[in-house]
């Protein structure tokens, strides 16, 4: 997934991710800090969102299931491994990844896994820590060879 391709999801969604969280367009505009003349612009398709406000939706309407459809269950960590450039080494919690992703690999505690929506990579600890992300499979898989590797 490229941020353009987030940016025209997100943007063709809108509207059902508003009448979802059941606010107004005024509401809307205002919580997601646009003008509800450029809110419509969006909506009507005249229009794409940039990607700050793209950021804001996905980050306000996470737990929305137009957004959970679009990236899975953790649409925030799309949206990082994107505006990383596609890599993310940060540690953060995960659920496990139990509904929206594959596994590919298991290996010295370490998961592979894949998105079944966004099709990105990501790496768990045993604890199901994220500690790596990318949209890089050949990239993803030499990152867990290395970490299984080293961990014997």
């Amino acid at each position: 997934m490229t941020r353009d391709e987030i940016i025209r999801s997100v943007s063709e969604k809108l509207r059902l991710i508003r009448t979802e969280a059941d606010y107004t367009q005024d509401k809307m505009a205002d919580i997601i800090g646009v003008s509800k003349k450029t809110l419509v612009q969006i909506e009507k398709g005249r229009v794409l969102a940039n990607w700050s406000t793209v950021v804001s939706i996905c980050a306000l309407f996470r737990e929305t299931e137009t957004v959970q459809f679009l990236f899975g269950s953790e649409p925030l960590e799309v949206i990082e491994t994107v505006a990383r450039e596609g890599i993310d080494y940060r540690k953060v919690k995960t659920f496990g990844g139990r509904v929206w992703w594959k596994v590919l690999l298991k290996r010295h505690g370490f998961v592979l896994q894949q998105n079944i929506l966004s099709k990105h990579f990501r790496i768990l600890d045993e604890r199901n820590n994220r500690i790596f992300s990318s949209f890089d499979e050949k990239l993803s898989k030499q990152r867990f060879k290395e970490l299984t590797n080293n961990d014997q």
